[in-house]
């Protein structure tokens, strides 16, 4: 159930941290994010310079206690124990931690990184998200994972051995899959997984292995309809079994969502630490979109410097901007958007910030619903999203 403020009908967004761990053994062919490879590096001379940005933004919110704590990458299950306890005893001199504060570290599936786990645990992490994306060999193969089924699933069993909260992800829609393959991979999962599990379609993105492949004709994507129906057979197998469809494309049991991504889509703050990162700073009761400097030696050398290396840090003024970003977020939540937050945060009605006529044909059409209290995209909407919200905010 949502937390809710006494003085709001709102959940409480919270406030996170997020620290960006730029490196990987391997580019994955269909990753777009801002990762790299290298055949070594300075590990403390990193985490010092995460720390230094760390102090950078610390001084400048007027956040004081921390909600969630996020290492994502890259692959951040490549730094060692004492990295991340580094991090974390950092955060904690800088903030009040909340009480139940959730922090979260990406892994491989491979038993080279799972020798860490407990020492992951040790160091305070309390929940663990796992990269597993296929659970047949073949598929693990087209898309370019280090990791085998057999690996996968022997690292599923030490990370439950060693956190409550663990989580994994699959990539559906692959070329050559059936909707029998992945009901046979989801429900599979599903006896894996514990309380979460994120679930995503395999999308072609710019500047990746995978889009001169696919522009070349190497392989095919499955047709609108099959993925359509891949995603319908996920939310009705996933509900059936308990995990309910709290964003596009993760579930969780009750009280085990992801409270940091939570942060995100609740249009919460957060402070974005390490190279690439972005962030909203919430400062001298004003919010600005922060990003960091994308390459990693770079980002590294800026920090050495001048204590940080932000590429770019705008208020965030007009209405208009902020109602946009809200319903980016928000309504890939099944919550949706509350209306007592857009007024909250932009100081007008959500009525003056979109167009009536559209929203009353979407409403129409069954795309989003509303009531007096918020707006939501209905399971129709949300497969369409993306062009939901381009007629929304057009």
């Amino acid at each position: 159930m949502p937390v809710l403020s006494p003085k709001n009908s709102t959940p409480d967004p919270g406030f996170g941290i997020y620290f960006h761990w730029p490196f990987c053994r391997k580019k994955c062919p269909y990753c777009d994010f801002n990762s790299h490879v290298r055949e070594s590096l300075d590990e403390q001379r990193w985490v010092t310079a995460l720390i230094s940005e760390l102090d950078y933004y610390s001084a400048l919110s007027d956040k004081t206690e921390v909600t969630s704590i996020f290492f994502g990458g890259g692959t951040p299950s490549l730094m060692s124990d004492g990295a991340v306890a580094e991090l974390i005893s950092a955060v904690g001199d800088r903030f009040d931690l909340s009480p139940n504060v959730e922090i979260s570290l990406e892994a491989n599936p491979t038993s080279a990184e799972a020798s860490s786990f407990a020492g992951y645990r040790l160091a305070g992490v309390n929940r663990l998200s796992m990269g597993v994306q296929s659970l047949q060999d073949k598929f693990l193969k087209f898309l370019g994972r280090e990791h085998s089924v057999a690996e996968a699933m022997e690292t599923i069993e030490i990370a439950r051995a060693n956190f409550e909260n663990i989580s994994f992800d699959l990539i559906y829609a692959l070329p050559d899959q059936s909707l029998q393959d992945w009901e046979q991979d989801l429900k599979q999962a599903l006896t894996l997984a514990g309380d979460h599990i994120s679930l995503y379609q395999l999308t072609i993105e710019p500047n990746t292995g995978f889009a001169g492949s696919y522009r070349r004709g190497e392989f095919a994507l499955p047709v609108d309809e099959l993925a359509e129906d891949m995603f319908a057979l996920t939310q009705d197998i996933c509900q059936q079994q308990g995990l309910e469809g709290y964003e596009i494309s993760n579930h969780a049991r009750p009280g085990y969502e992801c409270r940091h991504n939570l942060t995100y889509w609740r249009y919460g703050g957060y402070l974005g630490i390490g190279p690439g990162a972005h962030g909203r700073l919430i400062a001298g009761g004003k919010r600005y979109a922060t990003s960091q400097l994308r390459k990693p030696e770079t980002w590294l050398q800026q920090v050495e410097a001048h204590g940080h290396a932000t590429e770019s840090s705008e208020e965030v003024v007009e209405a208009l901007d902020k109602a946009e970003e809200l319903l980016l977020m928000g309504l890939r939540l099944k919550e949706g958007v509350w209306f007592e937050n857009v007024e909250r945060l932009t100081s007008s009605p959500f009525s003056e910030l979109v167009d009536a006529s559209r929203l009353q044909k979407l409403l129409g059409a069954d795309y989003l619903g509303a009531d007096e209290q918020r707006i939501w995209a209905t399971d129709q909407g949300r497969f369409v999203l993306n062009s939901v919200l381009a007629e929304l905010l057009s």
